[in-house]
């Protein structure tokens, strides 16, 4: 029988506002739930704080304090804070809901971020923590939990579509100052800044010192440092320097390496000042790594023009632009100069005269090589040399560019994932993976779609875009048990289950209640399937009682006239026959009329076969008797002629059988 305890505050209306929905996440400090704000009618996110720092009055006046700041944060990155009170002595604080998932489940989904999304992270980040470096507030517990990535508008997977929200802004600080006594340190080791750890002290550039470590972990799928202990962790960012993340992905760009490292400097003297400082670095960075990536894209995919640059010898690169598009179409980084004006009133050449001139010189400067060039067979046979090893490597390079680059993408769809991956790696491509789908057709981590298709041209050792499939649309049965049947109705519901409800009495839940479900709670269902949820309508009206050891009549006439039926067992015992041995349910438990008690009965000690002593001596035949079990009762003396009961018969064990002796 499922015997799960209700979560006290699942259901509760809080301050007649704020009704409680689910349980999202629980953490030393506070749990975290899901809630409606009943007077707004809209999703809020509801925290509150553990009874075991409520305890403390300098705990609660800080909290107040940070609350009230927090809310004067208004900035989109940021989580807002709504309201704040106390529920049952227990400070909480009510927020802005963000529909979507944290830094931290996104990089356990992808394992690391490609450069320009982290950089888009961390730029929104960095204007959220900002905007509060700007009131006098600091972080000081800067992490990927801390982050939220919230859904982007029409279900774009890309985070340059999303917007990153930052959360728990001061509440670290709180729980810190209430702790001081016994010197704890409330930061996470692995984004902890050296001087939180060596001398407790924390100022903006703490929160630029974490931002970097996120940052290496989103370009790395890593935090920089590992040890045995926490403390060993906080340890290392005080003894050791943030290796580059080029050493964990060397593809990286040396600006990142320099971003990190920055950001990430043991003394806080070498970071930016504070977050805004880093964010103006971390938007310029973002822009020269879109320009370089734009410049590459322009060299592979346009003719290459070779000119002079103004007096030297160097050759610049420059995308040939048709008649129709102009310099100010062009992004920032790519425009030409407009050409210089005439100064008003001079005079305009006349084109047709200096083309005219123009040709005269050249006409000039070409007879005397064309006539060297037809009196000299040996210059004739260099020259056509020249000309023809010119053709040969202009079509080598026209080749080239135009087919020997390229390859055939393989065939991956359908593959599982370690195949997919040995046969790209084969043919030397890379695969990225996308986020995957759900599929009826395609196994579950098979290549459900790849990019470019199979038989695609592909640059050779490009890189080829994969989804991989997760089976039929599957979820897994939350657990609802102990909700109120009306929130667990609304939780199965969302997930596109059919709700059928039973009731059932138990001794363990509120009338309401959820007892426990079919299919149970972890268990793979699909999408419109029904699910039968048994509620609890409170304890059953009739108290069993306890009939173990009276006399099985007895038994069945207390029970009945209790309204219960009564079906009996029978298993030998050593207790005398039709005594009460055990019963179901046990006494205590709740039952309603014409609920079925079974009793299991003595049917008495085990029968014993009584053995055959006539014409043994009475000191013989009493010793067989009592080696079975039996007690002899010896009339007379001398040779057994007589005895009773009779050999054979089956009686119980003790039984007294009398002997009659003589001669």
């Amino acid at each position: 029988m499922d015997t799960t305890i209700d979560d006290p505050l699942l259901g509760a209306l809080v301050d007649e506002r704020y009704r409680i929905r689910a349980r999202v996440a629980r953490n030393g400090m506070a749990t975290m739930y899901t809630a409606t704000d009943e007077r707004l009618g809209r999703p809020v996110a509801f925290k509150i704080i553990h009874s075991a720092q409520a305890q403390d009055p300098r705990f609660v006046g800080r909290f107040t304090g940070e609350a009230e700041t927090i809310a004067r944060l208004t900035h989109p990155n940021v989580v807002a804070v709504y309201d704040q009170g106390t529920y049952q002595g227990l400070p909480y604080l009510v927020m802005e809901y963000v529909k979507g998932r944290t830094l931290r489940e996104l990089l356990i989904e992808r394992g690391r971020l490609q450069p320009s999304d982290a950089l888009v992270v961390l730029e929104q980040m960095l204007a959220a923590i900002a905007a509060a470096h700007r009131i006098g507030l600091v972080h000081r517990d800067v992490k990927p939990e801390n982050v939220l990535v919230a859904e982007a508008p029409g279900g774009s997977n890309s985070l340059v579509d999303g917007v990153i929200k930052v959360a728990d802004f001061g509440l670290a600080r709180a729980v810190e100052v209430s702790a001081a006594g016994a010197g704890q340190l409330m930061a996470t080791a692995a984004y902890v800044a050296p001087e939180l750890v060596s001398q407790g002290h924390a100022d903006p550039r703490t929160d630029v010192y974490s931002a970097g470590i996120v940052l290496f972990e989103m370009l790395t799928g890593r935090v920089p440092y590992d040890a045995p202990t926490v403390i060993d962790v906080a340890w290392k960012h005080v003894q050791e320097d943030v290796p580059p993340p080029s050493g964990f992905v060397p593809e990286l760009p040396p600006v990142l390496d320099h971003l990190v490292a920055r950001a990430a400097s043991r003394d806080p003297a070498g970071r930016p000042t504070d977050a805004g400082t880093m964010h103006a670095e971390v938007q310029q960075i973002r822009e020269e790594l879109g320009a370089a990536l734009a410049r590459s894209q322009a060299v592979g995919e346009h003719t290459v023009v070779v000119s002079q640059v103004e007096a030297n010898t160097a050759t610049a690169l420059l995308r040939p632009v048709s008649g129709s598009r102009h310099s100010a179409d062009r992004p920032g980084w790519a425009r030409l100069p407009h050409p210089r004006q005439s100064e008003p009133g001079a005079p305009r050449p006349h084109r047709r005269a200096a083309a005219s001139s123009r040709g005269t010189g050249a006409r000039e400067a070409i007879t005397p090589m064309i006539s060297k060039f037809n009196a000299d067979p040996k210059t004739r046979i260099v020259a056509i040399s020249a000309v023809a090893i010119l053709g040969i490597l202009l079509s080598a390079g026209i080749w080239w560019i135009g087919v020997g680059r390229y390859a055939t993408a393989p065939t991956l769809t359908g593959l599982p994932k370690d195949q997919a991956v040995a046969q790209a790696e084969q043919a030397g491509f890379t695969l990225k993976f996308d986020v995957p789908r759900f599929d009826k057709q395609v196994a579950k981590d098979s290549v459900l779609q790849q990019d470019p298709a199979a038989g695609a041209r592909i640059t050779s050792g490009g890189v080829i875009t994969v989804v991989l499939s997760k089976g039929p649309e599957r979820y897994e049965v939350p657990d609802v048990s102990g909700k109120p049947f009306e929130l667990a109705e609304q939780d199965l519901q969302q997930i596109g289950l059919t709700v059928v409800r039973t009731d059932q009495y138990d001794d363990n839940l509120a009338e309401g209640s959820v007892v426990s479900t079919e299919p149970a709670a972890g268990e793979a269902i699909k999408r419109g399937d029904t699910i039968t949820v048994q509620v609890s309508k409170g304890r059953a009206p009739i108290t069993v009682p306890n009939v173990v050891g009276k006399n099985v009549n007895e038994a069945k006439s207390t029970l009945a006239r209790l309204g219960l039926t009564v079906e009996l067992q029978k298993e030998e015992a050593d207790l005398p026959k039709d005594q009460v041995v055990t019963q179901d349910p046990l006494d205590g438990s709740g039952a309603e009329p014409g609920d079925t008690v079974t009793l299991t009965v003595s049917s008495g000690p085990p029968l014993v076969t009584v053995p055959d002593v006539r014409n043994l001596s009475a000191e013989d035949a009493s010793k067989a008797l009592q080696a079975v079990g039996l007690q002899p009762q010896v009339m007379g003396g001398g040779t057994v002629r007589m005895q009773d009961p009779q050999p054979g018969s089956q009686v119980e064990s003790g039984t007294q059988v009398r002997l009659l002796a003589f001669g």
